[in-house]
């Protein structure tokens, strides 16, 4: 993307300033038009890749500069609904971009989500190689066409319209 981002962030690899990208990023959202679910949603999005930078690329260390840059998306003739645009870049140990994958969801042991949860979450999800040393990862979440909402008779979460009480 050729224009300057809106809110540019840079950072260290340290978990203890993850909170307050994940602030930001729920807060922008809202000011985007995305519900609170959405906004919490996205935001654990960029909070797992920032996880994983921290633990993968920089192997837990510390002082590894990190960016996070935000542009709002307008609605268009390509895709009419407006969204946020998330890059995610750091200058930690370069890997294939192919060779980012989710383990195995049939293997029942915590951690190794992360990968699975951002490509869940997000609408577009796209890890590539810097020029130099590093990696870039750019998310894009859309806000959902509401006459998309989910309509399942067993459905529990919010988004969902109430089932009626049963008979009794």
């Amino acid at each position: 993307m050729t224009t300057p981002p809106d809110i540019r962030v840079h950072l260290v690899s340290d978990p203890t300033y993850l909170s307050g990208v994940r602030d930001l990023i729920a807060a922008v959202a809202r000011r985007l038009s995305f519900s609170d679910d959405a906004c919490g949603q996205i935001a654990l999005a960029v909070d797992e890749a920032l996880a994983n930078v921290i633990r993968h690329g920089y192997d837990r260390r510390k002082d590894g500069p990190i960016t996070v840059s935000i542009w709002p998306l307008p609605g268009d003739n390509g895709h009419p609904r407006p969204g946020i645009r998330i890059v995610v870049e750091d200058e930690a140990r370069q890997v294939d971009p192919g060779q980012i994958k989710s383990r195995d969801l049939d293997q029942v042991r915590p951690g190794g989500l992360g990968v699975h949860i951002i490509r869940q979450i997000m609408d577009e999800v796209v890890y590539e190689k810097r020029t130099g040393p590093g990696m870039r990862l750019t998310l894009v979440k859309r806000v959902p066409d509401p006459a998309a909402r989910p309509t399942c008779a067993d459905c529990t979460c919010s988004s969902a319209p109430s089932k009626p009480a049963p008979n009794t």
